[in-house]
């Protein structure tokens, strides 16, 4: 790619970014009565956006979108890859009722927050590890005559393409907490939408749904589980994309 096309590119993502950040707040005081009133217009308002984003990546960018396997309807805890911002947006809005454990500082957040509330997220303080998870189990039974999808990432943070990151036992902890199936969800996102920076590549950026885990394993087998079918079809998908996965850093 010559000089003058990747600053064309770069121009037309830093627009996108700009746009999608932008149109938060128009949607939020749209559907925020409707989200005062039930969490319908909540989870209404987040969905609207997903879709916002998908179509002007599509547009702008050339980055299409692709979601893969069965999202689930019912009570039940996805475990994710995570890679950047755009597995969460397709995540979200492929599930009827998501949820996600998020930092706790994001409740103060102007009508994002009580959006986010209301969407039935879980707010913790991530800087005490075990006060954190103790607050997500508290906050995850208290919820539960409200059933949705609770998404988590069992790496606990972004992790770039071709960067190992270990598997973290919290999910464990909630995985037996909840009693409930796992639904394991494998991603080449960051290849077009990285972690960090703001170019945006073209192409198709896929989430992809795996069978069901049960509920009541081991912890020591669910996490082996989780990890080598989350891993092994992420490579798979970031292949299929043209990204070199034989050379993974650790």
């Amino acid at each position: 790619m010559n000089g003058l096309a990747y600053a064309w590119r770069w121009l037309r993502s830093l627009l996108f970014s700009v746009l999608i950040y932008a149109a938060m707040l128009p949607i939020g005081l749209a559907y925020l009565p409707w989200a005062i009133a039930s969490r319908d217009g909540a989870v209404a308002a987040a969905h609207r956006w997903c879709r916002f984003v998908t179509w002007l990546a599509r547009v702008l960018l050339g980055l299409r979108t692709q979601v893969r396997g069965t999202p689930p309807t019912g009570e039940v805890m996805i475990a994710a890859k995570h890679q950047s911002f755009l597995d969460i947006i397709l995540i979200y809005g492929a599930v009827p009722r998501g949820r996600f454990i998020m930092k706790k500082e994001l409740v103060y957040a102007p009508i994002l927050g009580q959006i986010a509330l209301r969407m039935g997220c879980v707010p913790v303080d991530r800087g005490r590890r075990g006060a954190a998870i103790k607050k997500m189990m508290e906050e995850v039974r208290a919820g539960r005559d409200d059933p949705g999808q609770l998404i988590i990432y069992p790496q606990g943070t972004r992790v770039a393409p071709g960067v190992a990151a270990p598997y973290k036992m919290g999910t464990a902890a909630l995985y037996r907490e909840l009693d409930q199936p796992c639904v394991p969800v494998a991603c080449n996102v960051g290849v077009f939408w990285p972690k960090r920076g703001v170019m945006r590549r073209p192409g198709t950026a896929i989430v992809e749904f795996l069978p069901e885990i049960p509920a009541g394993l081991p912890s020591a087998e669910f996490m082996s589980r989780i990890e080598a079918e989350i891993e092994t079809r992420s490579d798979a998908l970031m292949a299929e994309a043209g990204f070199p996965i034989a050379v993974k850093e650790r």
